[in-house]
């Protein structure tokens, strides 16, 4: 059966009105909306999910080409994932190849288009799609696709993830290292391909001053990652000292590939002056933005909260970005060996970098981590302006927080040797480039490639200790991390380097409700340079919201529970606690739909106070909350197992650490908080349920003997289906004339302990009956409807039961319910019994299937045993 899904492309879920869609490896959080009919702005407002999904992803044609052309398939290592597209990735890349097509035809203008969709929304799959539909496209002619970013680790990246797609691009993809390569690439190719390189690479040889034509056809495509970014420098700026025009790599590109058609992928569209994007390749083709991306889950919302206060420097003691420094900001990498940047940077980094500043940053980020992770477990990552800062704030954190420090190794370091820390342990690492000439307390954090992939294996892994890295770039861009949720930014950025960086905590992980952006240096003006940007290029949402939103929230959400407990005094929690919550339960559970009010409110409650929970004026709210988390967990441990399960899944990375009477010493037995002996499941004696009849909190009492059968019904389950049966319609009946306030609380009581009370004699019955507890199951089983009981009598039936037993356990084997054979040899065993003793022939067939129902449940212990 197992090999048949090898084939299942997508899996849908739905409740007849919600929908969602993912593969078959997909995890929960992966199962996505389907919100478009029939091309991307076919985006009902009001709807019906599932409509919207048989008619959008099950429309025949486009269907079709889905399957063609979105389905993806990754090796992480220890398994193979199937990825398949987003509705927004799907219909983005179709606008795309349309817009190529016109683009790159005989009076096209070479501009494909400007695909925005924001980070973290899957940009590297729509890459490879939009790739894999042109290299197949008959118009195309069979085109030569160059694929450019601006960095090598980013391009070692992206060319990595192609090459795990190779079966939807139709070829392995080439990777130029140095300009020379790249060159004989393009001058030899006559067609088709799939060329990584680094924008730098289109730069001229020594006694160039114009770049050579290395490919004059149309059919060829520049797909660029963050174009943004890489396509400025097509303005000339003049050299005084060589008495020449000297042009950026972009325009250099440009007399290259004279006749290319240039595509460009962005998750931050940034317009600034000359450096427009829409400039290089015209207009939007696809837009996929935050607030989209938000809604869709697609993407979590950041959260932004200054700490520049907490620092408590004096003004001219603060770093201070000028208008003078943009250009710095925007193209570090390419002016680092101008003297006049060199100069500013290195004024600007020893303020940022004085012992006494970074002193107070590392014991307010310890302090602030800590409690992040009292809310919420996962990773950190903190960016410093420069690799001296990185490795003293990396001295000045573990000066304060020694075990996060690994155990220390020894490597050869040109004659002599180093100490450095194991990089397969610990709790905090600094990444960062560097060379055996670097100073000597850069070379423990100086690793080569085999150990960087390693400290990523561990920091993308949600259950290793490395906890934080420090960095400087790396990491900034094309780097996912699932499980981080922080960003302590301590660098001056601004733009588009500022917003690929904090959308590094972006990604969807299990239940995150959000992720926070740390400012240490004082980037709130340049968040809102950003958002202007952003909102004139017809973006919808915010790129980060402040903290002060999130308890805007809270605050709303503790009113709303407050409301619920308007009746009920719980002012002395702080005193209490304890005493309070079962009456606290009791009264919640009093409401109308008061347990699911309560639940979904403290929920919302719960992911609010961990998005603001390092704020001042959350941290007095903290025992208030904790007094309601504890009242939702004293009413969760009434729910069954299964549902239990469920809750603590939710619940997971939302748990509190909290220091007040309430949780200090843990949340107490529900059975000792309500004055009552835990009872034995098994045997609910009269005097413990009389116990229950008579406690105080009447409601809190109709959820307890809610459970306690619920396990009775569940544990009975595995011998005696029908009986079983009979008492779980009977508890659901009552309930529900409970639920619908047709009965008095002080009767539900009475009918549930009567249910308890009967339950518990028939467990004894088959002692009085003379008949094991398997043969009294069958007897159930044959006994189940009145005209054989009425023919047969009791005797014959007990007859009937013994033999069944004695045959089917002889019968059965391990995997015989997997066996169709096996299975059709013992219900004509079944049937042979039933006529022997002439058991009802209008009732047989019946039987027979609740007989092989019931051998089923039990044949597991007679196959052990």
């Amino acid at each position: 059966m197992d090999q048949l899904f090898t084939f299942n492309v997508a899996s849908i879920i739905s409740d007849g009105t919600l929908a969602r869609v993912g593969s078959l490896t997909a995890d929960s959080e992966r199962y996505m909306f389907w919100r478009t009919v029939s091309d991307e702005k076919d985006k009902p407002l009001l709807e019906y999910e599932l409509e919207t999904m048989v008619k959008g992803f099950f429309n025949q044609k486009l269907l079709l080409e889905y399957l063609h052309d979105f389905i993806l398939f990754e090796d992480d290592g220890s398994k193979t994932i199937k990825k398949i597209a987003g509705y927004h990735q799907f219909h983005g890349v179709r606008e795309a190849v349309k817009a190529i097509l016109t683009a790159s035809g005989e009076d096209g203008d070479r501009r494909g288009g400007v695909f925005w969709h924001t980070q973290g929304s899957g940009k590297s799959i729509s890459m490879s799609c939009l790739v894999g539909q042109l290299v197949q496209h008959s118009e195309m002619k069979n085109p030569t696709i160059i694929v450019i970013t601006d960095r090598n680790n980013l391009d070692d990246q992206l060319f990595q993830t192609f090459c795990d797609y190779k079966d939807l691009i139709k070829q392995s993809p080439v990777q130029a290292d140095n300009r020379i390569e790249l060159r004989e690439l393009l001058d030899s190719r006559q067609s088709g391909g799939v060329i990584f390189t680094t924008i730098q690479k289109f730069g001229l040889l020594k006694g160039e001053k114009k770049h050579p034509v290395l490919c004059a056809r149309s059919n060829l495509i520049i797909v660029t990652d963050e174009a943004h970014r890489t396509q400025y420098g097509l303005n000339a700026k003049f050299d005084k000292e060589n008495d020449i025009y000297k042009y950026g790599y972009a325009y250099h590109l440009k007399e290259a590939l004279p006749e290319a058609t240039f595509i460009g992928f962005t998750g931050t569209p940034v317009a600034m002056d000359d450096k427009d994007t829409q400039a290089v390749f015209g207009e939007y083709v696809s837009i996929y933005d935050i607030n989209d991306a938000v809604e869709d889950g697609a993407t979590v919302q950041v959260y932004y909260e200054s700490r520049l206060a907490k620092l408590e420097l004096n003004k001219e003691e603060m770093p201070h970005i000028d208008e003078e420094m943009d250009d710095l900001l925007e193209n570090e990498e390419d002016q680092a060996s101008e003297e006049k940047v060199k100069s500013e940077w290195s004024s600007l980094e020893k303020l940022v970098g004085s012992d006494k500043r970074l002193d107070l940053v590392a014991k307010d980020l310890i302090d602030h981590w800590g409690t992040r992770l009292e809310v919420m477990d996962g990773k950190a990552i903190i960016v410093c302006m420069s690799r001296e800062i990185c490795t003293q704030m990396y001295k000045k954190l573990t000066e304060l927080k020694p075990e996060w420090k690994a155990p220390l190794l020894k490597r050869k370091q040109g004659k002599g040797e180093i100490d450095y820390e194991d990089p397969a342990q610990g709790a905090i690492k600094v990444i960062m480039t560097g060379s055996a000439s670097d100073k000597l307390h850069f070379q423990p954090h100086i690793y080569n490639k085999t150990t960087k992939k390693l400290i990523e294996k561990r920091f993308k892994d949600e259950h290793d200790p490395l906890k934080i890295v420090i960095v400087r770039d790396m990491w900034l861009t094309g780097f996912d991390v699932p499980p981080a949720h922080t960003m302590y930014i301590d660098k001056p950025m601004k733009g588009h380097n500022l917003m690929q960086a904090i959308t590094r905590v972006n990604r969807v992980f299990k239940d995150k409700p959000g992720a926070v952006v740390v400012d240490y240096i004082g980037i709130a003006s340049e968040l809102k340079s950003s958002l202007k940007t952003y909102t004139d290029s017809s973006g919808k949402g915010k790129p980060t919201i402040n903290t002060a939103e999130a308890f805007a929230k809270l605050l709303e959400l503790i009113d709303v529970i407050q409301g619920m407990y308007d009746k009920f005094d719980y002012s002395d929690y702080k005193n209490n606690g304890l005493k309070l919550l079962i009456p606290a339960a009791n009264h919640i559970l009093s409401l109308k739909d008061g347990k699911k009010r309560y639940f979904d409110t403290v929920l919302a409650l719960t992911k609010a106070f961990s998005l603001c929970s390092t704020m001042d004026e959350a941290k007095e709210l903290k025992e208030e909350i904790a007094f309601f988390q504890a009242v939702k967990a004293i009413i969760s441990k009434n729910i069954n197992k299964d549902d239990k399960k469920k809750e603590e899944k939710k619940s997971n990375l939302l748990k509190q650490i909290l220091d007040n009477a309430v949780t200090t010493n843990g949340i107490a037995d529900i059975f000792e908080l309500a004055g009552l002996d835990k009872p034995d499941i098994g045997i609910l004696s009269d005097g413990f349920l009389d116990d229950i009849k008579h406690m105080p909190e009447q409601n809190f009492a109709v959820d307890l003997l809610e459970k306690l059968l619920k396990d009775q019904i569940r544990s009975r389950i595995k011998t005696n289906i029908v009986q079983s049966k009979k008492y779980s319609d009977r508890l659901e009946a009552t309930l529900i004339k409970y639920t619908n306030r047709s009965i008095l609380t002080a009767q539900v009581i009475e009918e549930l302990i009567k249910n308890a009370k009967e339950f518990r004699e028939d467990a004894k019955r088959h002692e009085s009956m003379g008949l094991s507890t398997d043969e009294i199951a069958f007897y159930d089983a044959v006994a189940d409807n009145e005209s054989s009981v009425r023919e047969l009598k009791d005797e014959t039936l007990k007859k009937i039961a013994v033999e069944l037993t004695e045959k089917l356990r002889k019968s059965v084997t391990i995997d015989w319910r997997n066996k169709e054979s096996v299975k059709a040899t013992i219900r004509r065993e079944v049937k042979r019994i039933l006529r022997k003793y002439k058991y009802p022939t209008d009732r047989a067939d019946k039987a027979v299937e609740l007989v092989l129902e019931q051998a089923a449940v039990l044949s597991d212990n007679w196959t052990v045993g």
